[in-house]
């Protein structure tokens, strides 16, 4: 399969950019349609959360975004972060072998080392969600992971160890991300999309440590997933936007 050709979607591949998330976002506020996708070998200015910087090799890494345009509320926009979660998961398996588990709110993990982060961002007219652009960094050859963090993250071709074609990854993460996609804008598919998220967690069942945005801590049992995929504690603490650790099993 050649880049740009996979159904539904229009694909992009540029040797270097920013980010990928910010181009789409500007695009998306020019009007581009759903489905744009834009795949960068190397991105000067990658980021994560609460803008972190995310830094791969050039050409170690499948990164990417896309922009989507689903009619659904604000509140849930983050789903979409979920459904592209869940289409990696399912590729990671059917190509390489391995199944990651998903850290809430936004890591693919394997025995809790990171193999990829999700950003979603959206562009909102008053209290309409006009577009969401969801990115992804998944690290696919050895050494794609910066010194300083090798012994917490990983890179799928050091735990499958055989090689990785990016684009067939590419294509197989957007197959499973459109299924999902297919089933977003309905209550049915928003609570399959949740109840997958429950079976594939790394996070439910563990002791979790959680920084909340305003920077207090919670401290407790991961116990489930509530309806709109945020994250309920033991005791019923319910956790919406935060950072997780995960502490020992219990």
């Amino acid at each position: 399969m050649g880049r740009g050709e996979v159904t539904d979607f229009q694909i992009q591949w540029v040797n270097e950019t920013g980010s990928t998330n910010a181009d789409l976002l500007a695009a998306a506020r020019q009007g581009a349609e759903a489905n744009a996708v834009l795949a960068a070998e190397y991105q000067s200015e990658g980021r994560g959360r609460r803008g972190r910087s995310w830094s791969a090799a050039p050409e170690s890494s499948l990164l990417f975004s896309v922009l989507t345009r689903p009619r659904i509320d604000v509140a849930r926009a983050h789903l979409v972060t979920t459904a592209l979660a869940l289409g990696a998961v399912e590729a990671c398996d059917s190509l390489a072998g391995v199944r990651p588990g998903l850290k809430w709110p936004n890591d693919l993990v394997v025995a809790d080392r990171k193999l990829a982060g999700v950003l979603a961002e959206s562009v909102v007219t008053g209290d309409r969600l006009e577009a969401v652009v969801v990115g992804m960094g998944l690290n696919v050859r050895t050494g794609a992971t910066p010194p300083e963090v090798a012994d917490t993250a990983v890179a799928l071709e050091d735990v499958c160890g055989a090689a990785v074609d990016r684009e067939e990854l590419l294509a197989g993460v957007l197959a499973g991300f459109s299924q999902w996609m297919d089933r977003i804008e309905m209550p049915s598919g928003q609570a399959a999309l949740v109840a997958a998220a429950r079976r594939e967690s790394a996070t439910l069942g563990r002791q979790v440590w959680v920084q909340l945005g305003d920077g207090s801590v919670l401290e407790g049992l991961a116990e489930d997933l509530d309806d709109g995929g945020a994250l309920v504690l033991e005791g019923g603490a319910r956790v919406v936007v935060g950072d997780v650790v995960h502490l020992r099993s219990r």
